[in-house]
């Protein structure tokens, strides 16, 4: 899912996530960190060298930011993964996780990094300050991170923000999370259906293919005509089913309001 992107008016309204490029420490470490900002007051809610990019590790970190920070409404990110995929929505095994715990995965056009400008700049900050000469240990560049995820939240100046630090305006959100999984509503839907281990759904006799991203969850199916149905995993379309019963993707456009 790419535009329309939510408004950042108040703090936890969208949250920006990516890794800063990876660089080697002097014992030839590699270092690669996890960034996560609030896109309204700059602050750096996670700054972590980890050793491989995967679902497997991020998803621990996020659920840890989120016990200790709130929920977001949306997840900003660019499309690769483990943020986003090549299936139907865009989805990754991570996405469909927030879209779960209610929270809007949007991804950037490829090839768009400025439509993530605010973490890219946070990103140059972190280079000057934090990497550049890298550390002489993975340990100790994690301790230079952490000090620079301090001082940048609570001693350093944000023009943007009048001169002031992150932290005397981002608060947490009032969106708790109960460390629970669960699966999206779909108020309004002609039917829902199960997606099976393969990717598909049974249909009218058929077997669409949805997405094998999505086995095991329930989707929901909306007429928005004779013969033809939309599909969306919680608020994310997926594409449409037409009169011959196939599934086609379409391009994203503005989620399906719900609750």
């Amino acid at each position: 899912m790419t535009t329309p992107f939510a408004d950042a008016h108040a703090p936890n309204d969208v949250w920006c996530i990516d890794f800063k490029g990876w660089w080697r420490t002097g014992d030839g470490r590699r270092c690669e960190p996890l960034t996560v900002s609030d896109a309204m007051s700059r602050y750096l809610l996670l700054c972590q060298p980890v050793e491989r990019t995967g679902y497997d590790v991020v998803w621990p970190l996020m659920a840890r930011a989120f016990h200790e920070h709130g929920l977001p409404g949306a997840i900003r990110s660019d499309n690769g993964a483990p943020f986003g995929s090549v299936a139907a929505g865009g989805l990754s095994r991570l996405a469909v996780n927030f879209v779960k715990i209610g929270i809007f995965p949007e991804r950037i056009a490829p090839g768009k990094p400025q439509q993530n400008g605010r973490h890219e700049r946070l990103h140059l900050t972190l280079k000057r300050e934090a990497a550049s000469p890298p550390s002489r240990t993975i340990r100790a560049q994690a301790a230079r991170l952490a000090r620079f995820r301090k001082s940048y939240n609570h001693e350093r100046p944000h023009e943007a923000l009048g001169q002031i630090p992150p932290a005397a305006i981002y608060t947490p959100s009032q969106r708790t999370w109960d460390g629970k999984l669960r699966p999206p509503d779909y108020p309004g839907a002609t039917e829902t259906r199960a997606v099976r281990t393969a990717g598909t759904i049974k249909w009218r006799g058929a077997e669409p293919f949805i997405s094998e991203v999505l086995t095991g969850e329930r989707v929901g199916i909306f007429r928005t005509g004779e013969d033809h149905y939309e599909v969306y995993f919680g608020p994310i379309l997926l594409g449409h089913i037409d009169r011959k019963k196939r599934m086609n993707r379409i391009k994203p456009r503005r989620p399906r309001n719900t609750p």
